[in-house]
């Protein structure tokens, strides 16, 4: 039998019969881009002769780049010439020498991973719609709470650490005064936390958000490492409470963000413990060291606290972005703190078993399935190629740290507990020079103007920061498994080539 062509059917003067989309070329586009991204990203993610960024102002790129939306559409090669400039005016992240940040390289299963998630374009609020990601976010959240070691616990991933650590923030508040959900804040006492002076600005950021009040953020003073002295917490809580506040929340990090310092975690749990305070740990950098055998002491004391964020997109290096809030509790505290019942997608009559309807936990609606470009390198490399990926670069970080002893000119803040390592480089002009206020002026711009240097050139991309007291030096952070101990020597002397006439 022959199909007979069917009649053209009119709503509104708009032909409704077939598709509107142009399959094939758009198939074909696709194809051409998957095409360009294999070779103008993936391929060359290793190669160190080319450039990491191609730095152009930003009046200049505004010229280069087409950026005006037209009222027709643009031809396929027009879109491929765009998606090219895209990647070639791109910072390359994935580049051995990107040192910028505390995410770098190119981990190839979880690219897979995020292509198959961006090509199914899936949300996991409810099995019915994401029954795959879900059981994956379970399995995935149940070993990372394994690690931790707790023997129970339950979680969710978030889109960032800073989301992760407001939502523990506000965990612990409904914790200690749960009708703070219905009745808002107006019969709350003053509330006030208190975290490490070294901590992730998210913190204050949340305090802020949630209506606690950034004045309500009591800094701990830290020592000379970085670390939040269990001493001072102590007073901070005694002295809060003799204004007539009262403390729910303390929160600790492991791995701070510049000098990668980890809190004493035994230590404050016992004040928490003897005050009946929420501990939350942000790890969302250091937690990966957990993986390690080696190195998972740098937490120890982890166990005690009642929540921890991690952000597998860091050190593991599973795509930004990729984050955790994990719970000790297992009484459905973050379903009851979050929920919201919407009867259009969590109904209970459902056919199948509705605890795995789970998106009621998350503060989001739609929500990535970011736990399955982790689980995906996880299934590729297993537990000892994870604990392999953080051996070796806390194992260049050495070797790095071992070189700027060794050269003339490079000076050393401190010995790194972790892969940030912090120093100076002093150029010819300056080592003669007393150590004085004008000493440190001078010194405080040699770091930005070899910035600029070296983005120009693309030759490399290291951050640089004044910190407490300290003058602008460079911060260094070792991640990818793509970086060498050659990358550490011309790290070096890329650094004192671009500073030598200074």
């Amino acid at each position: 039998m022959t199909s007979s062509k069917k009649s053209p059917v009119l709503v509104d003067g708009v032909v409704l019969n077939g598709p509107q989309t142009d399959v094939k070329a758009g198939e074909k586009f696709v194809e051409e881009a998957c095409r360009l991204v294999m070779e103008e990203v993936v391929l060359k993610a290793t190669d160190v002769s080319e450039k990491v960024c191609e730095w152009q102002p930003p009046e200049q790129l505004r010229q280069l780049l087409d950026l005006e939306m037209r009222d027709t559409g643009e031809t396929q090669d027009k879109l491929l010439k765009l998606c090219q400039d895209v990647i070639h005016f791109s910072v390359k992240t994935n580049h051995p020498r990107f040192f910028n940040q505390l995410y770098a390289g190119l981990d190839y299963y979880s690219l897979a991973a995020r292509i198959i998630t961006e090509a199914l374009n899936p949300s996991i609020y409810t099995y019915e719609v994401s029954p795959v990601f879900l059981l994956v976010e379970e399995a995935v959240l149940k070993k990372m709470i394994e690690c931790v070691g707790w023997k129970e616990g339950d979680g969710i991933f978030n889109p960032g650490g800073s989301v992760s650590n407001m939502c523990a923030m506000n965990l612990a508040r409904y914790r200690y005064y749960p009708d703070v959900k219905e009745k808002g804040l107006s019969g709350l006492p003053r509330l006030v936390l208190f975290t490490s002076a070294e901590c992730h600005y998210s913190m204050k950021k949340a305090a802020s958000f949630l209506g606690i009040g950034t004045q309500n953020v009591y800094f701990v003073e830290t020592d000379g490492r970085g670390k939040m002295i269990p001493e001072e917490l102590e007073k901070r809580i005694w002295q809060a409470r003799k204004e007539g506040a009262v403390p729910f929340l303390v929160c600790a990090t492991s791995g701070t963000t510049v000098l990668g310092a980890f809190d004493p975690l035994d230590e404050i749990a016992e004040i928490c413990e003897r005050h009946a305070l929420w501990l939350h740990v942000d790890a969302s950098w250091g937690g990966s060291a957990l993986v390690s055998r080696k190195y998972r002491q740098l937490l120890h004391g982890i166990h005690r606290a009642d929540s921890v964020a991690w952000n597998p997109h860091k050190m593991l290096m599973a795509g930004i972005q990729c984050s955790a809030l994990l719970v000790k509790d297992k009484s459905d505290l973050l379903k009851k703190c979050y929920s919201a019942k919407a009867t259009y997608l969590f109904q209970q009559d459902k056919f199948y078993d509705v605890s795995y309807d789970t998106g009621d936990k998350s503060i989001q609606c739609s929500r990535r399935p970011d736990a399955f470009k982790f689980w995906m390198t996880w299934k590729a490399l297993g537990t000892l190629g994870l604990e392999e990926r953080v051996n070796r670069a806390l194992a260049l970080s050495r070797y790095l740290v071992d070189e700027i002893k060794k050269r003339e000119g490079f000076k050393l803040l401190m010995e790194p507990e972790y892969t940030n390592i912090c120093f100076w480089y002093i150029p010819p002009s300056l080592r003669e020079m007393e150590e004085g206020p004008e000493f440190w002026e001078k010194l405080s711009l040699v770091a930005p103007a070899i910035k600029e240097r070296m983005m120009k050139k693309g030759s490399l991309m290291v951050g640089y920061q004044p910190h407490r007291g300290k003058v602008n030096f460079f911060r260094q952070v070792v991640i990818s498994p793509q970086v060498s101990r050659e990358d550490m020597d011309f790290l070096l002397d890329e650094i004192e080539s671009l500073g030598r006439g200074m």
